[in-house]
C-alpha cells in the first residue's frame, strides 16, 4: 500500500475497511487543499467521519461530482469500501506499514551510523566539532551558544509536549549548519549512534568524549544560575551506560514506538508518548552530564544521541505513510488538538524560526531506517478504554499496561526515575528528564503533571506485592535518592489490560 489514494485496496472493495489502512489513503493532498479552502477537512479521521455523509454523495456514480478532475474520480469498489467504512461505524482501526520509497539518488544531507563513516569522514567531522568548540563564547555559531539554546542560559528547549520532535529535528539542523560552516567541512552530517549498540570507541576520545565551557552558562540566565564553572562534561562508563539503557526501557520504549499506529500525545499515547519516554530515559543512562538538562546539551554525545532518535521519527513516519504534512495530520488521534502544528503562534520553535509543520518532511535522510513490523502485519493501536459502540478484543498476548499516573513534577528538584517493584525488588523503571528548577520552565509548569508507563506481562505481576518508588539521582547527597510520594503529588497507580478494536 502507498500513501495518497494510491492503495491497491482501492479498486477492489474491501470487507473491513478502516480508516488507518484505508480511507485516509482515498484523499490526495490536492483534494485535501481544495476543500480546505472551502472549510471541509479531508485530512484527518474527525473531518471524514464528520462529513462522511457529503462526501459518500460527492464522490459516487453516476452523479460523482468530486474529485474535480474526471480521471481521479472514485471506483465504484472505492465507493463501495467508503461506504462500508460508514456502515460499520467509522472504524479507526490500525496502519498497515506502507511500502517505503525508494532512496534519494543524491540526497543533500545524508546521515550515517557513526561507526560507517569512512577515516577521512571522521576525520572531517571531528575537525568541524573542534572548530566550534574554539570558537569565541558569543560566537552565534560556536560549540558554547548553540549548546546553550537547550537550557542554560537560554531556556529554550520543549520538552515532554507536542513540540518535543519538530523541536529538535530544527536543532540539529541548526547545529549542523554551523558543522558546515567551518572552511573544508561544507558536506558534513551529524552521525548517529544507534544507541542499541553500546557507545562506539570513536565517541571516547577528542572532540567527542568531553567539552570544557569556556564561560559560565548560568551567568546570562534568568534568573542567574550558578554552579557549573569551571565544568567538564562527564558520562558514565560504557558498560554501565549499555546496562542502563536496557534496565530504564530505552531499547523496549522505541520498539514500541516504532509499532504505533498514531501519533498520539504525551502523557496518553501513541510515537510520540513512547518515543519521550525513551529519549528521557536515554539521557538519564548516559549522565551523569546528559541526565542534568541544566548542561545535557554541552556533551557532544548529545548530537549523535538526538540524531539517533530523529532517524527513528523518520522511521516510524516513513512506515506509516506520514512524511508530508497532509499525511501526517491523518495520524492524529481522534479530537486531537492541531493548533501546535497547523496554528501561530502555537507552533512556533523558538528560537529558530521556522515552525512545527515545516518539519514534517525531513530535508535529511539516513543509510538506514529501522524496520517496524513486516508489511503483512499491522501496527499497534491499543487502548486502555474504548467506546461501548466499538467492537473491540482482548488478546492473550496483550500486554498489561501500568501507569503511574499524576506525578506532580515541579516539587521534584532535578530529572529523577520511577521504578516499579514487585515484592520489592525493581522488575522496570523509567527515567523523567527535566531541570532542577522546574517552576522556572513555563513548558514544565504548563505540564507539570505527568504520567508514566509500563508495558508489562502478567505473569510479572500476578500474585506478587507491587509498590512505587521515585528516585533523584542527582541529590542523593542532601535528600537521599528516595523522593517521598506524597510530595510528589500523591500519584496514583492503574494497571488494565490493553484492548484493540476489532
Amino acid at each position: 500500500m502507498t500513501p495518497n489514494g494510491n492503495s491497491p485496496n482501492a479498486e477492489q472493495a474491501v470487507e473491513s475497511p478502516t480508516y488507518l489502512a484505508d480511507i485516509r489513503f482515498y484523499f490526495r493532498p490536492q483534494d485535501i487543499e481544495h476543500m480546505a479552502a472551502k472549510g471541509i477537512d479531508l485530512g484527518t479521521y474527525d473531518g471524514v467521519k464528520d462529513n462522511a455523509i457529503s462526501i459518500d454523495a460527492h464522490t459516487s456514480p453516476p452523479d460523482a461530482d468530486m474529485p474535480p478532475d474526471e480521471e481521479a474520480r472514485w471506483s465504484a469498489a472505492r465507493v463501495q469500501t467508503f461506504e462500508k467504512w460508514i456502515a460499520d461505524g467509522f472504524p479507526l482501526g490500525t496502519a498497515k506499514p506502507v511500502e517505503p520509497p525508494p532512496p534519494p539518488q543524491a540526497p543533500a544531507r545524508l546521515r550515517k551510523e557513526v561507526t560507517t563513516l569512512s577515516d577521512a569522514e571522521f576525520e572531517l567531522l571531528a575537525k568541524a566539532f573542534n572548530a566550534l568548540m574554539a570558537r569565541d563564547p558569543d560566537d552565534p555559531n560556536g560549540y558554547f551558544v548553540l549548546a546553550g539554546h537547550h537550557w542554560l542560559p537560554k531556556r529554550f528547549c520543549l520538552h515532554h509536549e507536542d513540540r518535543f520532535n519538530p523541536w529538535h529535528r530544527q536543532y540539529l539542523l541548526e547545529f549542523e549548519d554551523a558543522l558546515r560552516s567551518v572552511p573544508g567541512c561544507e558536506d558534513v552530517t551529524i552521525p548517529y549512534w544507534d544507541f542499541s549498540t553500546p557507545l562506539p570507541e570513536r565517541l571516547q576520545h577528542p572532540p567527542f568524549d568531553k567539552y570544557v565551557l569556556p564561560a559560565d552558562p548560568g551567568a546570562a540566565a534568568v534568573p542567574p544560575k550558578t554552579g557549573f564553572f569551571p565544568y567538564t562534561t562527564q558520562r558514565y562508563p560504557v558498560a554501565e551506560i549499555t546496562q542502563n539503557m536496557a534496565d530504564s526501557g530505552v531499547l523496549a520504549d522505541t520498539a514500541t514506538s516504532l509499532n504505533q499506529s498514531l501519533w498520539g500525545a504525551y502523557n496518553k499515547g501513541g510515537y510520540q508518548k513512547f518515543s519521550i519516554q525513551a529519549h528521557d530515559s536515554g539521557h538519564l543512562s548516559i549522565g551523569p552530564t546528559m541526565a542534568d538538562q541544566n548542561v545535557a546539551s554541552y556533551d557532544p554525545v548529545f548530537w549523535f544521541f538526538h540524531c539517533n532518535l530523529d532517524r527513528l521519527w523518520l522511521s516510524w513516519q516513513t512506515h506509516v505513510g506520514a512524511t508530508t504534512l497532509t499525511t501526517f495530520l491523518s495520524t492524529l488521534a481522534p479530537t486531537q488538538n492541531k493548533k501546535w502544528l497547523t496554528q501561530s503562534p502555537f507552533n512556533a520553535l523558538k528560537p529558530f524560526s521556522v515552525t512545527a509543520d515545516q518539519t514534517i518532511e525531513s530535508k535529511v535522510s539516513y543509510d538506514r531506517l529501522e524496520p517496524v513490523a513486516p508489511p503483512e502485519d499491522v501496527l499497534e493501536n491499543l487502548f486502555g478504554s474504548i467506546a461501548a459502540t466499538s467492537r473491540f478484543a482482548f488478546r492473550s498476548a496483550s500486554p498489561v499496561s501500568v501507569r503511574v499516573k499524576g506525578i506532580d513534577r515541579l516539587n521534584i528538584p532535578g530529572s529523577f526515575v520511577v521504578s516499579l517493584l514487585a515484592d520489592g525488588e525493581p522488575i522496570a523503571k523509567r527515567g523523567f528528564f527535566q531541570p532542577d528548577d522546574p517552576r522556572l520552565c513555563a513548558t514544565c509548569v504548563e505540564h507539570g503533571i505527568v504520567n508514566l508507563d509500563f508495558r508489562m506481562t502478567q505473569d510479572q505481576l500476578v500474585d506478587k506485592t507491587l509498590s512505587v518508588r521515585i528516585d533523584v539521582p542527582s541529590h542523593a547527597e542532601e535528600i537521599g535518592t528516595a523522593f517521598p510520594l506524597s510530595q510528589a503529588g500523591d500519584p496514583t497507580v492503574n494497571a488494565r489490560l490493553l484492548v484493540e478494536e476489532a
